[in-house]
């Protein structure tokens, strides 16, 4: 368990020095003029000329050498401190704790969702067989063929605009999460419930599972004793690979929906040329990455404590 969370941290720390030293070269390297498109931002693309992006340039110091500007920056991560937004001069780290806590209510919502869609249809395809095994592997195989942003705008198209049941898009309400959660928990579920019913089909078929039904054990019994920890096994490993997906998915989806999280914003302040901002929602992201796959290993831990390192 020490070796694991030790390793978690190493992890944790090339992950942000790795993400912020790319996201700083990335966004230098970009054409244009980067007090411009700050400038720009800033008094709007009618207000902007030379001497408004020369000020900016001298204001926020774009015009220091690469390597040293790298080096206050390092220097900062350092001290903890992420900086000012160049474009609205608030801290870095209160707008990314704003829109990250965002982003963590629609993950959470869009997991749970998941869950309740892909655990119950995959062991119902594992338990019943064929045909209704076909019809929902051919339903997953379909979902999942599709990038998430179509699946949210058919929803968009169908239950927003044509139902009215929704609002199409923005933050304020339950009924402004419902579409957003469910476009991601359906991109998910549609490999989760596969995941789901082969390791379910896995375990009903083992030896072990059969010998307990000789023993006398009840179907609900034997699945209680020893289906669900030789299911839950490879599904919550395949949850932290997932992840990789799942912040992908919330990216798009944020755009896609207005829902003011850290995807979105993440989209605002690369059109801004807000390097403050990018950076630390690439880092927020990259920790939150690094946290997640350690609570998944944990959970496997703790469901089989056969997997502990020695």
């Amino acid at each position: 368990m020490k070796a694991l969370l030790l390793k978690r941290l190493l992890q944790m720390i090339t992950v942000v020095w790795g993400v912020g030293t790319l996201t700083f070269v990335l966004m230098r390297s970009l054409p244009g003029d980067m007090a411009y498109r700050i400038a720009a931002s800033r008094y709007g693309q009618d207000n902007v000329n030379s001497e408004a992006a020369a000020l900016v340039r001298k204001e926020l110091g774009l015009n220091q050498h690469p390597l040293e500007a790298y080096w206050h920056w390092l220097t900062d991560l350092l001290q903890f401190n992420l900086g000012n937004s160049m474009v609205s001069g608030l801290p870095v780290i209160e707008s990314v704790q704003h829109m990250l806590g965002h982003s963590m209510l629609l993950a959470f919502a869009g997991l749970m969702v998941s869950i309740l869609i892909a655990i119950p249809l995959g062991l119902l395809s594992a338990w019943r067989g064929n045909p209704l095994d076909s019809v929902l592997m051919g339903l997953s195989s379909a979902i999942r063929a599709m990038p998430v942003f179509v699946v949210g705008v058919l929803f968009v198209l169908l239950f927003a605009l044509h139902l009215g049941w929704f609002p199409v898009a923005g933050y304020g309400t339950f009924a402004h999460l419902i579409l957003p959660a469910v476009t991601l928990a359906l991109s998910l579920a549609a490999v989760s419930n596969r995941v789901v019913r082969d390791s379910a089909k896995q375990t009903f078929r083992a030896a072990f599972y059969q010998f307990s039904k000789v023993k006398g054990l009840s179907a609900w019994q034997t699945f209680h004793r020893h289906g669900v920890r030789n299911i839950a096994v490879p599904v919550v490993a395949f949850f932290g690979i997932q992840l990789v997906s799942m912040i992908e998915g919330i990216v798009m989806i944020e755009s896609l929906f207005s829902w003011p999280g850290i995807g979105h914003g993440l989209a605002h302040a690369i059109f801004a040329r807000d390097i403050p901002v990018i950076q630390g929602a690439a880092l927020a992201m990259g920790v939150v990455f690094v946290l997640l796959n350690t609570l998944v290993d944990l959970l496997c831990l703790w469901i089989d404590p056969r997997g502990v390192e020695q």
